[in-house]
C-alpha cells in the first residue's frame, strides 16, 4: 500500500487540478484553522499563526541521506533523521526542497503508520516545516498527500493528532481553501482509506516486527480510517443538510456536488465490500468498534440509500442488540447509532426477536450500571424510549422491567455524585415520560389510568419510597414489588422474607438519600401536573408510613432512623412549597398526615417525632400547620376553635392554642426530647404575634403565675429549659444575620427583651452561694458572647452592666483575699479604678465559690463585654482581674514545691480556681484584645503594667531569676495582646520604666518633660549597695531586651525626621538613661552588663545608621562620664594597663560609673562600632576636662587612665611589626601628633616627681604614673607567646620614657632601703614592662641588671608562695584518714589555695610579661647583645617551670583523694588566667636542659607526686586553661620527659635495654603481659577504653583526654628507633592488649559519609570543607609523623578541631600500627561503614603511605650477592629475589590501593631448586612477615631475608611457627626441650602453653 511514486507525475499531467491545488495553497507560510472546520466529529477552532520561516541557505546531498535513514527500523534513527530534516527544511530555499517531495510522500505514508508515537509526531512537525518552506510548490503533489494527511488527523494519540492538525493548518490558511482542497481530493482520500481498510496485521510491514506491535498498528490504522471516513462524509454532506460550516460563505463551494457523488459511490462500495462493517463491529479492539459505530451513524444519516431491506434485517440485530457492548468508550457512538437507526428505520424492530435480541440485552446493560458509561447512557434512555415502536413491546411489562433493571444498576454506595445525579434525572424523565405517553400503549381512559396507577404504585411507592424509608409495610408484605429489594435479577429467586431482610440491612450515604428524595418530589410534582388524583396512592402510603413509624415499639433505633428520613423528606419539600407555591404538598400530603399523627406525637414525645412536626412548621409556617391540625380535627379542644372549618385562624384562637397547648408541652421537664420541643416552640413563633408569644413563653418559664407578690426568680425549675431556649434563639438570630431576615420579628436581640427576663437574670447574678448549675447556664444564655463576634444579649444595656458589675465584685473579692502582696495591691488598684464595692464574706471558700461562679458565667459571655463601651470601665477591670489571677496561678505553681503540706491545703482552692482561669485565658485570642477600643486597651495596660512592677519589687517567695522570667513573659503577653502599633507599645513601656521610689537607682530621669536628656542623681548613690529590687528590675529589663530587642525596649525608632535636629537628640536620647542604669547596675540575677547587655547593645548599634547610632551612644557616654567625674573614680587603680586588653580586668573597678564607662568604651571599640576618629575625638574631649583653669581636676585624673588606655589602643591605626621599635614608624596624622604632644607633657610632669622609692601615700604621683602607664599598651601576637607594641612613639617620647626608667634605677641605687609598698612595687613592675617593650634597644648593662634583679625577685616570691601551697596540699591529703569528713577536707583545701594577697601574683604577672618581651622576637633579633644574660634567663625559666610543676603537683596530689578535691585546687588558677598563660608561654619556649633541671629538681623535692603526674594533672584538669594544657602536652611529648611519660617505671628500663642478651629476652617473653604497662594516668584511656565513650558528646572532656593520650602514645612510638626491641615490644603490647574502640571513636568524628556522597558526584567538584580538613590532617600526619600542630589548635575545643585531630591520629596509626588498624577494619560488619572508611583511606591515606613504603624499600641496604629487590612505583609492587647456590625464588609483594586496610598480597613467580613444600613454607613466611608487621615493609623484607639466611646457615626453625625468626618480636628459637632437644620461640611456646592449658612439649609431650 501507499507506494505511489508516480503520483506526482500524474498530478503534473493534469494542469487544471494542479493549478487549482496551487491556488488553494498559501503564498506564504502562515498557519490557518482546521480542515473544513472539522476534525473527527467536531469543528476545529482557529489556531495561532506559526513562526515565519528561517532565511534559506544552499543545501547539498545531506537531505537525501536523511530521507534514506527514514527507512530504518530503529525509531531513534528515524527521530534523529526527522529532526535533522526539520532543521534543513528551515534553512534551505524552496527550489532545493521541491525535488525531494516525491520521496518524502513515499516515506510520509509509511511513517504515519509507525508504531512509535514520537516518530509519528516528529513526522508531522517535519511536514509542517516542509509545507511552510515550499508553499504553492506543494500543489502538484497534493492529491498524493491528501489521503494520508487527512488520515493523520485522527491519530489515537492526542499529541500526534495535534501535530497533524498544525501541519494541515500551515498548508491551508482560509477555511474555504481547506474545504475546496478536501473536495478536490475526495477521490484520492477515499482510495487511500479503501486501501487502509483492506489491511491485515500480516501485511502491515515488510520488516520483522513483533506481532503485538503489528496488531496495535493495525488497530490504529483501521480505527483512524473509519473515523476519517465518518468525518469526511459529515463534512461533505453537512453542506447540503445542515450547512453549519458556511455561515460566512456566500455560495456552496465549487465541486461540492461532484465530491458528494464520489463520496456516495465510494461509500456504497465500501459499505458493501466490508459487509456493512459488521466485522468491524465484532472486532476485539474497542477503538475499532467505536469507530465502526460512528461510521454506521454517518452512513445512516448521510447515505440512507445504502440501506435496503436485506442489510437492514442484518444490521437490526447487530445495532439494536448492541447493548451487549461492555466497553464504556464505545457507548457514546453506540447510542448515536442505535437512536438514529431506530428512528430512521422503525420497521427494523419487526424483523427480529425483540425480547431476546434487544430487551434482554438492554435489561442486562441497565442492571450493570451501563457498564460505567452513566454520563453518556442515562441521558439517552428517554430518547431511546421515544424511538421504541409501541407495538414492539408490551407496555406495562416493558416499563416495569425497564425501571426494575434501571433501579438495579444504580449502585448507591459507590457511585459518584455526577453519576448519581444523572441516574435520578434519567429515572425521573423516563417515569414522567411513561405517564405522559401512556396513551401510546393503552386504549381507553380506564386502561390508561390503570397503566399510570400501576407505574405509580409499583415504581414510585414500592420501589423509590420504600427504598427511601427502608421500610416494608406489615399489612402489605405480599404486595411488595419483586424488584424493590433486589439489586439485580440474579436475586429474584430469593424468598420475600429474605429480600425484606436484605433491604433492611442496606446502608446508603446521605447524599444518595437526598438525591432520591428530590427525585421522588420531582416525580410527585410532575404527577400533580398530569392528573392531581394520581397522587392519592402515594399520599395514602405516606400517611401509613408515618403512623407505623410513630407506633413502632420494637427495634426503636431503626424506626428512629427511618422517621428521621421522613423528616428529611418533608424538609426537601420546602423548595416546592415556598418557591413554587405548590399547595397540594400541604393539603394532600403533609397536612392529613399531621392531623392523624399529632395526638401520637404528643403522647410518645420522642425527639424524632417532635422534630417531624417542627420541620413541617418550618416548611409551611405555624399558622398553616395549626390551621390544618385544628380545623381538620375539631374535637381536639372545644374551646380552641369555634368557627368550624374557617379558612383562617383568628388571632385569639392562634394565641390560645399556642399558650395552652404548645408552651406547656414544649417547656415541660428536661429530658431527651426537650431540645426538639424547644426547636418546635421557636418554629411556632409567628412574625405577626411574636411579642405576645414570647411574653407567654417567659411568663410560663419563670413561673410568675405561681409566685407571690414579690417574685423569687430563682425558684422556677424551668430556668434551665429557658436557658436552652435562649441559646437556640441566639443561634437562630445568628443564622438569620447572614440572610435577608432583618425585617422579621425575632431577627434582632431587642425583639427578645422582656422585663421579667432581665429581673430574673439580675437576681441570679446578685445571689450568694450555694449556686445551682442552672444559674450560671441561665446567665450565660441571657448574656451571650460565648465566642468572638457573638454580641447577642437578651437583656438591656443597663441590666447587662449591673450583671457584669456583680461578676466583677466576685472576682475582686478573690483577688483581695490573696496571700501575695502584689496581688492584693493589684486588687486595690482595680478597686480604685472602678466603683467601691462592699465585700463582706464569711470565708475564703465562699470567695472561691463565688469567683468560680463568676468565671463560669464569663466563660460563656466574656465577648459580650465589648458591647458595653468605655464609659463604665468594666471591660478593662474584669480583663485585668483575669490577667492577675492567671499570673498569680503561674507563681503559685512555681512555688508549689517549696511550701509545706499545711500551706498546700490552704491555697489548694485558690490554685484550683487559678487553673480554671488559666484554661479560660488560653481560649481568648490576641485578636480579641487588639480589637478592643484604644481607651479600654490603655486602661487595661496601665493596670497590668503596675501589677508587673509591683510583682518584681515585692514578690520574695520566688528567687529573683524565676520571678523576673515570669514577669518578662507577662510583659510580652501584655505587649502582644494590647499593642496595635509601635506608639501604643512605647506608651506601655514608658509606664513600665517610669520613675518610682525604688527605681531607678543610679540615674534619675526627669520623665515629666518628654524627650529631654536624663539628669544625674549620684549624690545619694552609695558605692557598695545591695539593691535587690532594682537589680531584679534590671534583670527583668535585660530578659525583655533579649526577647524583643533593644530598639523596642528603648523606644528607638529610626525614621526620616521632619526637622534636622529632631532625630539627633530628642528621639534617640530619651531612653539613654536606661542603658546607663543597666550598665551601672553591672550584675543582676541571671546576667551582667558585660555578658548580657553590652553584646545586645553592640549588635543593635552595628545595624543602625551612623547618625542614629552616634546620638544614642554619645548620650550614654555623657551620662556615665558625668557620674564618673562626680564619683572621682574611686578604686580605679586596680585596673592594669600594660597587660594585653581582654576586658576581664574591668570587673576590678569598684566605682559603678567608671566601671560601666570603661566596659562601654571597651565593647564599642572592640566591636568596631567606634573607630580611630572617634577615639581621637574622645581623647581630646577628656584631656580638656583634666584641668579646671590652672588646677588639675583630681577626679578626672583618677578616671583618665583606664579611659585613655582604651582610647590609645583604639587610636593606633597601624600595628608595629616584628623588629620595629617605636621610633621606626612615622606618625599617621595631626590628631596623633596632638596625642603624642599631650603624652609627652604628661611624661614631663611625671619626671618632675621624685623616684618611686621615696613616694609616700597621699600624693597624686600615683595618679600621674598610672596615666602615663596607660598610654603604652601591648597586644598579643600569635596567641600569648609574644607581645607587640600598639603605639607609634616619637624619639622624644622614647627618651622621656627611658629617663623615667633610669630615674627609678638611680633612685633605687641611691636608697639604702627598698620601698616595699605594694603600690610602689606594682608601678615599678609596670614601668619595667613598658620600658622593655618600647625602649629595649637603648638599654645598657646596668638597665638589664636592674631589670632582671627585680624580675627574678618577683618571680621567686611567687615560686615560694606556690611551693608552700603545694606542700600544704600534699600534707593535707597525706594526713587524711578514712574517718575524715570530705567536707572538712574540702574546706581545708579551699583555705590552702586561697590567695589572700593577690599582690604577689599581680607583680609576678608583670614580671612574666617583661620576661616574655625579653624572650620574644623583638629582643631576640639582636641576640648577640643578650647572650651574656642567658644564665640569668635560664634561672628565671627554672623558676617559671617550678611554678608550672607546683600547680600540677598540687592538683595531682588532690586528685589522689577525689575528683572534687582536684577541682578545688585547679579552680584557683581561674582567678588569674593571664598569669598562668604567661607561664605556659614561657614553658613552651623553654630549652630541654632547663626542663631537665626542673624535672630533676621536682623529683628531688620528694612530694607524693612527681613531675610526670603533675603534667598529666594539668593536661587532664577538670578546670582547664588551654595554654597550660598545651604546655603540659609539649613537655610530655618531647625530650627529656617523653621517655618517662608513657611507659611505667619498671617496664621502661626493660624497653630501654636494647643490649640485653637473647636468653634474657626469651625469658622475659614468657611474661610480657606483666612486664609492659603504661602510665597509670593514660592506661585507663588506652588499654581499657570503655565503649561508653562512643555515647558521649563529641566534644566531651573525656573524649579529648583519650585523643590526647593516644597522641602522646603515638608520639612516643614515633620517637623509638625503627628496629629497636623497645619499639617491637611496645607495638606487640598495643596489638595484644589495647582495645580497638579508639578507632570507632575516631570515625565518629571523621565524616566519611560525606566523602561517599561526594565520591558519587562529579570528580571535579570541590571536596566539602568538613571532610577536606580531616583528610588534609590525616595526610599531613602520615607525612610528618607529628601531631603537635593539631593539638596546639585544639583549644577551644570544637567539633571541627577535634575532627582534624581524629583524622591526624588515624593517619599516624596507619603508618605506625598498620596491622593493628587492619585487624579492627577486618572485624567491621557494617558493609556501608567499611566501604566508606576504605574509600576515604584509599583516597587520602594510602597514596602517601604506599609512596613512603616503596621509598624506604628502595633506600634500604639489605641487598647482597644473594638477595636483590626491585620496586615498581606505578604498579605498587616489590619483587624480592633470593638466590643461594643453585636454588632461588622470586617473590612479588603487591600493595593494594587501600593499603594498609587490605593485606599485602605475596606471590611466588619463580622458584629454582626448591621443593614445593619449602616453597609454600617460604611464601607463607614472607606473607606472615609483611602482614603482621606494625611498621615499615622494608623491615619485614629485611627480617624475612635474615630468616632465609639463618635457615641456610643451619639454624633450626621453630616447630610451632615454622620460621627461624619470629614474625613479631624477631627472636630466634632459644628454648629447647630437654627430651627431644627441639628449640622453640619463647613467644610461640608461651602462646602454646596458654591455649593448650598444659606445660608439655608440643612435639614429644614431655614436661617442659
Amino acid at each position: 500500500m501507499g507506494r505511489q511514486k508516480g503520483e506526482g507525475g500524474k498530478g503534473k499531467a493534469r494542469a487544471s487540478s494542479s493549478s487549482l491545488a496551487a491556488s488553494l495553497l498559501p503564498a506564504g507560510s502562515t498557519a490557518a484553522v482546521g480542515f473544513g472546520g472539522y476534525v473527527g466529529g467536531s469543528r476545529l477552532d482557529s489556531s495561532l499563526a506559526s513562526d515565519d520561516s528561517i532565511p534559506f541557505v544552499d543545501i547539498d546531498g545531506e537531505v537525501a541521506q536523511h530521507l534514506k535513514r527514514l527507512g530504518r527500523k530503529d525509531p531513534t534513527t528515524k527521530l534523529k533523521a526527522l529532526q535533522s530534516l526539520s532543521v534543513l527544511l528551515k534553512e534551505k530555499p524552496a527550489k532545493d526542497i521541491v525535488p525531494i517531495i516525491p520521496q518524502w510522500v513515499f516515506e510520509y505514508k509509511k511513517l504515519l503508520q509507525d508504531y512509535n508515537r514520537e516518530v509519528r509526531r516528529a513526522t508531522h512537525d517535519t511536514m509542517t516545516n516542509l509545507v511552510i518552506a515550499v508553499g504553492r510548490d506543494l500543489a502538484p503533489h497534493l492529491k498524493s498527500l491528501m489521503g494520508p494527511w487527512w488520515f493523520s488527523q485522527f491519530d489515537p494519540v492526542f499529541e500526534v493528532s495535534q501535530a497533524a492538525k498544525r501541519s494541515l493548518q500551515a498548508a491551508f490558511q482560509a477555511q474555504e481553501k481547506r474545504l475546496d482542497a478536501l473536495m478536490l481530493c475526495t477521490n484520492e482520500i477515499f482510495m487511500y482509506l479503501e486501501e487502509n481498510l483492506k489491511l491485515t496485521p500480516e501485511n502491515m510491514s515488510d520488516k520483522a516486527v513483533a506481532s503485538d506491535e503489528l496488531k496495535e498498528m493495525h488497530q490504529q490504522v483501521i480505527s483512524g480510517s473509519l473515523l476519517s471516513l465518518t468525518t469526511l462524509l459529515d463534512v461533505l454532506f453537512s453542506m447540503q443538510l445542515e450547512r453549519p460550516v458556511f455561515e460566512n460563505v456566500a455560495a456552496e463551494p465549487k465541486h461540492a456536488s461532484k465530491a458528494r457523488e464520489i463520496a456516495i459511490s465510494f461509500a456504497e462500495k465500501l459499505f458493501s465490500a466490508h459487509k456493512h462493517f459488521v466485522d468491524f463491529l465484532k472486532s476485539q479492539s474497542s477503538s475499532i468498534r467505536s469507530a465502526a459505530f460512528s461510521a454506521l451513524r454517518s452512513f445512516i444519516k448521510n447515505i440512507p440509500q445504502a440501506f435496503n431491506e436485506g442489510n437492514i434485517k442484518t444490521l437490526s440485530g447487530i445495532i439494536l442488540g448492541a447493548f451487549q457492548e461492555k466497553d464504556p468508550t464505545c457507548h457514546s457512538s453506540m447510542w448515536d447509532a442505535v437512536l438514529l437507526f431506530s428512528k430512521r428505520f422503525p420497521d427494523s424492530w419487526t424483523s427480529l426477536n425483540v425480547q431476546k435480541t434487544v430487551l434482554n440485552r438492554f435489561w442486562h446493560f441497565l442492571r450493570n450500571g451501563c457498564f460505567g458509561s452513566q454520563q453518556a447512557s442515562y441521558p439517552a434512555l428517554v430518547l431511546f424510549l421515544d424511538t421504541v415502536p409501541p407495538k414492539a413491546v408490551v407496555g406495562e411489562k416493558f416499563f416495569l422491567d425497564f425501571f426494575q433493571s434501571l433501579w438495579a444498576g444504580r449502585n448507591p454506595s459507590h457511585s459518584s455524585n455526577a453519576n448519581r445525579l444523572a441516574f435520578f434525572q434519567a429515572f425521573k424523565e423516563c417515569f414522567l415520560w411513561g405517564l405522559h405517553n401512556a396513551s401510546r400503549y393503552c386504549e381507553g381512559v380506564d386502561s390508561i389510568r390503570h397503566f399510570q396507577v400501576t407505574l405509580i404504585d409499583n415504581i414510585l411507592v414500592k420501589l423509590l419510597w420504600q427504598d427511601y424509608t427502608f421500610f416494608v409495610s406489615l399489612n402489605n408484605q405480599d404486595k411488595v414489588f419483586s424488584g424493590i429489594s433486589a439489586d439485580s435479577s440474579e436475586n429474584s429467586d430469593l424468598p420475600s422474607n429474605e429480600k425484606k431482610v436484605e433491604t433492611l440491612t442496606i446502608k446508603y450515604p446521605m447524599s444518595y438519600l437526598r438525591d432520591l428524595g428530590e427525585c421522588i418530589i420531582g416525580i410527585l410534582s410532575g404527577i400533580s401536573l398530569v392528573e392531581h388524583d394520581l397522587l392519592s396512592a402515594f399520599t395514602v402510603e405516606f400517611q401509613e408510613t408515618c403512623l407505623v413509624l410513630l407506633q413502632q415499639t420494637e427495634d426503636k433505633e431503626r424506626s428512629t432512623e427511618r422517621l428521621d428520613r421522613v423528616t428529611h423528606f418533608i424538609s426537601l419539600l420546602e423548595q416546592h412549597a415556598i418557591h413554587r407555591g405548590e399547595n397540594w404538598l400541604l393539603v394532600d400530603l403533609v397536612g392529613p398526615m399531621l392531623v392523624k399523627s399529632f395526638p401520637l406525637i404528643r403522647s410518645i414525645d420522642s425527639p424524632e417525632s417532635v422534630r417531624l412536626l417542627s420541620v413541617a412548621v418550618s416548611v409551611f409556617g405555624p399558622r398553616k400547620i395549626l390551621q390544618e391540625l385544628f380545623i381538620h380535627n375539631k374535637g381536639h379542644s372545644s374551646s380552641c376553635v369555634s368557627g368550624g372549618r374557617d379558612k383562617q385562624l383568628k388571632e385569639e384562637q392562634f394565641m390560645q392554642m399556642f399558650s395552652e397547648i404548645f408552651v406547656p408541652w414544649c417547656l415541660h421537664g428536661d429530658d431527651c426530647s426537650t431540645s426538639a420541643r424547644l426547636d418546635l416552640l421557636l418554629a411556632l413563633l409567628d412574625d405577626e404575634y411574636f411579642s405576645e408569644q414570647w411574653a407567654s413563653v417567659v411568663t410560663y418559664a419563670i413561673d410568675l403565675e405561681h409566685s407571690g407578690a414579690v417574685p423569687d426568680y430563682r425558684v422556677s425549675d424551668r430556668i434551665a429549659v429557658l436557658a436552652v431556649l435562649l441559646e437556640k434563639a441566639r443561634n437562630k438570630i445568628t443564622i438569620r444575620k447572614g440572610e435577608d431576615f432583618s425585617s422579621r420579628k425575632g431577627a434582632k436581640p431587642d425583639h427578645w427583651h422582656h422585663e421579667h427576663l432581665e429581673l430574673a437574670a439580675l437576681a441570679i447574678a446578685r445571689s450568694l452561694p450555694p449556686f445551682r448549675s442552672s444559674d450560671a447556664q441561665f446567665l450565660c444564655a441571657v448574656l451571650g458572647g460565648s465566642k468572638e463576634g457573638d454580641e447577642t444579649s437578651f437583656v438591656s444595656r443597663n441590666t447587662l452592666i449591673m450583671i457584669f458589675e456583680e461578676l466583677f465584685r466576685k472576682l475582686l473579692s478573690f483577688i483581695l483575699e490573696s496571700k501575695m502582696t502584689w496581688v492584693r495591691d493589684a486588687g486595690s488598684l482595680l478597686a480604685a479604678g472602678a466603683k467601691s464595692y462592699g465585700v463582706g464574706l464569711e470565708s475564703s471558700f465562699n470567695v472561691c465559690e463565688m469567683a468560680q461562679f463568676a468565671l463560669e458565667v464569663l466563660d460563656s459571655s466574656f465577648f459580650c463585654l465589648k458591647t458595653l463601651g468605655k464609659e463604665n470601665g468594666l471591660l478593662p477591670c474584669i480583663s485585668a482581674a483575669i490577667f492577675v489571677i492567671e499570673w498569680e496561678f503561674s507563681i503559685g505553681t512555681a512555688i508549689d514545691d517549696a511550701i509545706d503540706d499545711d500551706s498546700k491545703k490552704i491555697i489548694k482552692a485558690r490554685l484550683d480556681f487559678g487553673e480554671s482561669v488559666h484554661v479560660f485565658y488560653c481560649k481568648i485570642s490576641n485578636q480579641f484584645w487588639k480589637s478592643l477600643s484604644i481607651h479600654n486597651r490603655r486602661k487595661l495596660g496601665s493596670i497590668l503594667i503596675q501589677s508587673i512592677r509591683t510583682a518584681i519589687f515585692s514578690e520574695d517567695r520566688l528567687n529573683a531569676d524565676k520571678i523576673t522570667s515570669l514577669c518578662c513573659l507577662w510583659m510580652l503577653e501584655v505587649l502582644e495582646c494590647l499593642c496595635q502599633d509601635r506608639d501604643e507599645e512605647q506608651n506601655l513601656l514608658g509606664q513600665l520604666l517610669s520613675k518610682s521610689d525604688t527605681w531607678p537607682l543610679w540615674i534619675n530621669p526627669d520623665l515629666k518633660i518628654p524627650k529631654v536628656e536624663a539628669a544625674l542623681d549620684v549624690e545619694n548613690a552609695p558605692i557598695d549597695i545591695h539593691a535587690s529590687g532594682s537589680n531584679k528590675f534590671v534583670s527583668f529589663i535585660n530578659k525583655l531586651i533579649l526577647k524583643i530587642g533593644v530598639d523596642r525596649v528603648f523606644g528607638l525608632v529610626e525614621h526620616i525626621p521632619s526637622s534636622p535636629k529632631e532625630a539627633t537628640k530628642e528621639e534617640v536620647t530619651s531612653q539613654a538613661w536606661l542603658a546607663a542604669e543597666i550598665l551601672c547596675t553591672w550584675k543582676w540575677p541571671g546576667g551582667s552588663a558585660v555578658a548580657s547587655f553590652l553584646p545586645l547593645l553592640s549588635s543593635y548599634a552595628k545595624c543602625r545608621s551612623y547618625g542614629f547610632q552616634e546620638s544614642l551612644l554619645d548620650s550614654i557616654f555623657n551620662i556615665l562620664l558625668g557620674g564618673a567625674l562626680v564619683c572621682g573614680g574611686r578604686s580605679a587603680h586596680s585596673f592594669s594597663y600594660v597587660w594585653p586588653a581582654s576586658g576581664d580586668e574591668v570587673k576590678d573597678i569598684e566605682e559603678p560609673f567608671l566601671r560601666a564607662l570603661v566596659s562601654f568604651l571597651f565593647t564599642l571599640f572592640k566591636d568596631g562600632i567606634w573607630e580611630t576618629e572617634k577615639a581621637m575625638t574622645l581623647f581630646e574631649f577628656l584631656v580638656n576636662k583634666l584641668f579646671i583653669g590652672e588646677e588639675v581636676n583630681r577626679n578626672c585624673l583618677r578616671i583618665l587612665p583606664p579611659l585613655v588606655n582604651i582610647l590609645v589602643r583604639s587610636s593606633c591605626r597601624r600595628h608595629i611589626g616584628p623588629g620595629e621599635s617605636a621610633t621606626d614608624t612615622k606618625l599617621d596624622s595631626s590628631e596623633e601628633n596632638h596625642m603624642q604632644d599631650t603624652i609627652e607633657g604628661w611624661l614631663r610632669r611625671t619626671l618632675s616627681f621624685p623616684p618611686l622609692v621615696s613616694w609616700q601615700t597621699g600624693e597624686d604621683m600615683e595618679d600621674w604614673f598610672q596615666l602615663v602607664l596607660s598610654c603604652y599598651p601591648f597586644s598579643a601576637m600569635e596567641g600569648m607567646q609574644a607581645l607587640k607594641q600598639e603605639r607609634n612613639v616619637s624619639a622624644v617620647e622614647q627618651t622621656y620614657l627611658l629617663e623615667l626608667f633610669r630615674k627609678q634605677r638611680h633612685g633605687s641605687a641611691a636608697s639604702a632601703s627598698v620601698n616595699k609598698l605594694p603600690e610602689v612595687q606594682m608601678l615599678l613592675s609596670e614601668l619595667m614592662v613598658i620600658s622593655v617593650g618600647y625602649c629595649w634597644k637603648e638599654f645598657n648593662e646596668e638597665d638589664w641588671e636592674f631589670l632582671f634583679s627585680h624580675l627574678r625577685r618577683w618571680i621567686q616570691s611567687a615560686v615560694i608562695m606556690m611551693e608552700e601551697m603545694a606542700e600544704n596540699v600534699n600534707n593535707a591529703i597525706i594526713n587524711v584518714s578514712t574517718s575524715d569528713n570530705l567536707d572538712v577536707i574540702f574546706e581545708n583545701l579551699e583555705q590552702i589555695v586561697l590567695v589572700s594577697d593577690p599582690f604577689l601574683v599581680d607583680i609576678a604577672t608583670s614580671a612574666l610579661l617583661s620576661f616574655s618581651l625579653f624572650s620574644g622576637p623583638l629582643v631576640h633579633q639582636q641576640a648577640e647583645r643578650t647572650e651574656r644574660l642567658d644564665p640569668i634567663k635560664d634561672r628565671i625559666l627554672e623558676g617559671i617551670l617550678r611554678l608550672f610543676f607546683c600547680t600540677g603537683i598540687a592538683e595531682a596530689v588532690a586528685s589522689s583523694c577525689c575528683h572534687e578535691a582536684a577541682s578545688i585546687v585547679a579552680s584557683y588558677r581561674l582567678q588569674h588566667p593571664y598569669f598562668w598563660e604567661l607561664i605556659a608561654s614561657s614553658v613552651v619556649s623553654s630549652s630541654s636542659h632547663v626542663r631537665d633541671k626542673a624535672v630533676k629538681s621536682v623529683e628531688f623535692w620528694g612530694l607524693s607526686k612527681g613531675p610526670i603526674s603533675s603534667l598529666y594533672a594539668i593536661l587532664f584538669s577538670s578546670r582547664p586553661i588551654p595554654l597550660l594544657q598545651f604546655a603540659a602536652y609539649v613537655i610530655l611529648s618531647t625530650e627529656p620527659v617523653l621517655n618517662l611519660a608513657i611507659i611505667g617505671e619498671d617496664a621502661a628500663c626493660y624497653l630501654d635495654s636494647d643490649t640485653a642478651g637473647d636468653q634474657d629476652l626469651s625469658r622475659l617473653d614468657l611474661s610480657s603481659k606483666q612486664d609492659i604497662h603504661l602510665k597509670e594516668e593514660i592506661s585507663c584511656m588506652i588499654e581499657k577504653l570503655p565503649y561508653e565513650v562512643l555515647e558521649m558528646d563529641l566534644v566531651a572532656q573525656q573524649r579529648v583526654n583519650v585523643f590526647l593520650s593516644w597522641s602522646l602514645l603515638l608520639s612516643h612510638l614515633w620517637s623509638l628507633p625503627a628496629s629497636s626491641h623497645a619499639r617491637d615490644r611496645l607495638v606487640q603490647y598495643i596489638q595484644d592488649s589495647v582495645n580497638s574502640v579508639i578507632l570507632d571513636c575516631l570515625f565518629q568524628h571523621i565524616p566519611v559519609e560525606l566523602y561517599m556522597v561526594h565520591s558519587l558526584k562529579k570528580k571535579d567538584m570541590e571536596l566539602p570543607a568538613e571532610i577536606s580538613e580531616v583528610a588534609s590532617a590525616a595526610t599531613r600526619a602520615i607525612t610528618t609523623g607529628s601531631l603537635l600542630c593539631f593539638v596546639e589548635s585544639l583549644w577551644p575545643v570544637e567539633e571541627a578541631k577535634i575532627a582534624s585531630l581524629a583524622g591526624a591520629i588515624f593517619g599516624l596509626m596507619l603508618r605506625l600500627l598498620p596491622a593493628y588498624v587492619r585487624g579492627w577494619f577486618s572485624d567491621l560488619r557494617d558493609r556501608s561503614t567499611s566501604s566508606a572508611i576504605e574509600s576515604f583511606t584509599r583516597a587520602w591515606c594510602s597514596p602517601p603511605l604506599i609512596a613512603n613504603e616503596l621509598s624506604q624499600i628502595k633506600k634500604a641496604k639489605f641487598a647482597d650477592e644473594n638477595f636483590s629487590v626491585s620496586v615498581s612505583k606505578s604498579a605498587n609492587e616489590v619483587v624480592a629475589t633470593y638466590t643461594k647456590d643453585e636454588t632461588g625464588m622470586d617473590l612479588v609483594i603487591l600493595l593494594p590501593a587501600s593499603y594498609p586496610l587490605r593485606p599485602v598480597d605475596v606471590d611466588c613467580t619463580r622458584s629454582l631448586g626448591i621443593s614445593e613444600v619449602k616453597q609454600r613454607k617460604w611464601l607463607m613466611s614472607m606473607m606472615s612477615f609483611v602482614r603482621n608487621q606494625n611498621g615499615a615493609l622494608a623491615e619485614a623484607i629485611g627480617i624475612w631475608k635474615r630468616n632465609f639466611d639463618k635457615e641456610f646457615e643451619g639454624v633450626e626453625e621453630c616447630p610451632i611457627c615454622y620460621s627461624v625468626i619470629h614474625t613479631v618480636n624477631h627472636s630466634l628459637p632459644r628454648l629447647a626441650c630437654k627430651t627431644c632437644k627441639h628449640k622453640f620461640h619463647s613467644a610461640c611456646l608461651y602462646k602454646w602453653f596458654s591455649t593448650s592449658h598444659k606445660s608439655t612439649c608440643p612435639l614429644c609431650q614431655s614436661l617442659f
